[in-house]
């Protein structure tokens, strides 16, 4: 039966679902008698609906309160254990698998660093087989408890209706790579187990937004600074945010040369690789089979020594152009977007941010126009290096809501271009 508004019966009752199960999980324990007001339903429909979500074990009791002269007050809560989600961060120096239950407390990781082969599609689809294989198996979970998987790539994410997402990432080689449809050949997973596939930067954002220091903002943008750079927009128009691939904009006209080809990305001078690249070519020396993170470590070594050490100059000029660069870049966001919050997050994010923000700081105000400059922060994101994993973890977490804390239907086949099929007899397990 439909009501009024075209809505079914059957979806008033997952909005009520999903409507309880959301407070609970963000503002929870919480009583029936306060679920009312939290969520607009009458106490009958809290009764129904909090019945439903214990039978289903998705709540449970979590002690009581006092109530005025009344009988003690049972406290609900989202049941921590029955859910399991799975994050992965393809990044640039590691793939990082996580395994989180229900609350996105960490039960298991994988970390498969990244050789010189980089990003070959054929590798990075076997290290995030192997890591999700990897923590089910720390965890001694089994496959089809899982809400879902959740993976943020470099790139821009195409979704289709025949061959599932696809990777559009221009630096890293990737042209359409049916990533959805090559994880779900061979894969150990069930077909009921979702993957879900987002920029990064996005997922990086969701993360910060829902736990992180986004909480409360209506409008942010989450900048992920890594290798390369990129941000995710969030506004009430985008409340799951839209990636921005503010890494190639252009700042500087026939400048460098950036990964994607173009001249003069701001990639090209903010990206951690770029950044490197500019110091060694000024004479900066970095350990010798070193990776990206470590290189950086030193060169921030360099750059602030112990006191009583001469600082590296070459080292702390090229950071502090960085610094303006990243300034400026925020400036255009600044700009364009009119954020109420910046927040600066990736390894190389907080790894510079936390010598270099104030001057970050400075050089966006100064670039941008006085009005909405006056009205936004920029500060470091809070969830630290895991962020993209946790970020990641949340797209099946959020598709699980919004169906009421049902799981999902059986995913549709995803063909594979004839150019692939070969390739699960290929990857390593």
């Amino acid at each position: 039966m439909a009501a009024g508004n075209g809505r079914t019966v059957r979806d008033l009752r997952r909005a009520n679902r999903t409507a309880v199960l959301q407070r609970l999980y963000f503002d929870g324990p919480l009583s029936r008698f306060e679920l009312g007001p939290a969520t607009g339903l009458s106490s009958g429909s809290v009764s129904n609906v909090v019945a439903d979500l214990v039978a289903d074990g998705l709540v449970e009791e979590a002690g009581s309160v006092d109530s005025d002269g009344g009988r003690p007050r049972t406290l609900l809560r989202a049941a921590p254990g029955s859910g399991h989600m799975i994050g992965v961060d393809v990044g640039e120096t590691r793939v990082r698998v996580e395994l989180f239950d229900l609350t996105l407390t960490e039960l298991a990781r994988a970390e498969h660093p990244l050789t010189p082969q980089r990003y070959e599609v054929e590798v990075i689809v076997g290290h995030i087989r192997q890591g999700i294989a990897e923590v089910l198996d720390t965890a001694g979970l089994a496959p089809e408890r899982l809400l879902g998987v959740g993976i943020g790539v470099p790139g821009i994410v195409e979704r289709t209706p025949d061959r599932g997402a696809l990777v559009h990432g221009q630096t890293i080689g990737w042209d359409a790579v049916p990533l959805e449809a090559l994880l779900r050949a061979g894969s150990p997973l069930p077909d009921t187990v979702p993957y879900f596939i987002d920029n990064g930067a996005k997922t990086l954002g969701q993360a910060e937004m829902w736990f992180g220091a986004g909480r409360g903002a209506r409008n942010a943008v989450v900048v992920l600074f890594g290798s390369g750079v990129g941000a995710s927009l969030v506004t009430p128009d985008v409340e799951q945010g839209r990636a921005v691939e503010w890494g190639h904009l252009t700042v500087r006209v026939r400048g460098r040369r950036c990964r994607c080809g173009a001249l003069g990305c701001l990639e090209a001078y903010a990206g951690a690789e770029s950044l490197l690249a500019r110091w060694r070519e000024e004479g900066g020396q970095a350990p010798d089979g070193t990776d990206e993170e470590t290189a950086l470590t030193t060169m921030l070594a360099a750059a602030h020594p112990p006191e009583g050490v001469a600082a590296d100059p070459v080292a702390l000029a090229v950071l502090e152009e960085t610094a303006e660069y990243l300034g400026a870049g925020l400036s255009d966001l600044i700009n364009l977007f009119q954020p109420e919050r910046i927040l600066i997050g990736g390894w190389a994010g907080l790894a510079l941010g936390a010598r270099f923000l104030p001057a970050v700081r400075r050089h966006a105000m100064s670039y941008a126009l006085r009005h909405p400059a006056g009205k936004v922060t920029v500060d470091l994101g809070r969830l630290g290096p895991d962020a993209v994993t946790v970020g990641a973890a949340i797209l099946p977490l959020a598709d699980f809501f919004a169906r009421g804390g049902r799981r999902p239907d059986p995913a549709p086949e995803c063909p594979l271009p004839a150019w692939r099929t070969a390739l699960q007899e290929r990857t390593p397990r």
